[in-house]
């Protein structure tokens, strides 16, 4: 699903490759389950069953439950923090966080909130209170992962003020165009507004932290 600009994966090596890919299987195998009957009615028994290999296994990979749903949590995670220390010479750490966030729109990838698959998803989130707490805590590993990378590369007074803003900002877009798509809209009737606001979210986020830069 996702595209080569953000899935450097190929560059890994083939062990660490053939981890993701088992990973990736089990997930891919669990999600329907979910969707079709919800999260709290599947065990991790079945889904074991389903994918040919221990419940054992499925822990190594995914160390709760809830996990194997959202378990893009570590990606993001490892995209929003490579964009910050990878980002090209005179590049601002907004302007990569800026560019990263429309290039997942522009290729409809799951972390961009903008396709018309993502409201089964959403649904399945919305009906565990479970999901919901490990979503929660999803969002506040992405936005300590951040403020790392921004101490360890930026010239911030306060780092972790300007990755909470960031990432709130992220998510005001995203879960906007979320509860469009689960109100009935089309991915593409949405996907331009979504790219706007996303504009207008890091154009504040640029005026409001320029003060935070170091002297």
């Amino acid at each position: 699903m996702e595209k080569a600009s953000v899935d450097e994966s190929a560059e890994l090596p083939l062990r660490e490759r053939k981890k993701r890919a088992t990973r990736q299987r089990i997930s891919d195998i669990a999600t329907p389950l979910f969707v079709e009957r919800g999260f709290d009615h599947v065990t991790v028994a079945e889904i074991a069953r389903a994918a040919g290999v221990s419940a054992m296994t499925v822990f190594n990979y995914f160390p709760r439950k809830e996990d194997l749903f959202l378990d893009r949590i570590p990606e993001t995670v490892e995209m929003f923090t490579a964009a910050v220390r990878r980002r090209g010479p005179g590049e601002t750490p907004l302007a990569s966080l800026r560019r990263l966030a429309l290039e997942l729109l522009d290729q409809r990838h799951p972390l961009s909130g903008v396709d018309d698959d993502f409201p089964a998803f959403w649904q399945v989130v919305i009906d565990s209170p479970a999901l919901r707490a490990r979503a929660r805590e999803g969002v506040e590993e992405v936005e300590h992962a951040l403020a790392d990378a921004l101490r360890e590369t930026a010239e911030f007074r306060d780092p972790h003020l300007v990755a909470a803003l960031t990432v709130a900002a992220y998510r005001s877009v995203y879960v906007t165009s979320a509860r469009r798509l689960l109100a009935g809209e089309r991915a593409d009737d949405v996907a331009g507004d979504h790219a706007a606001r996303l504009g207008a979210a890091f154009d504040a986020l640029e005026r409001a932290v320029s003060p935070a830069l170091d002297d």
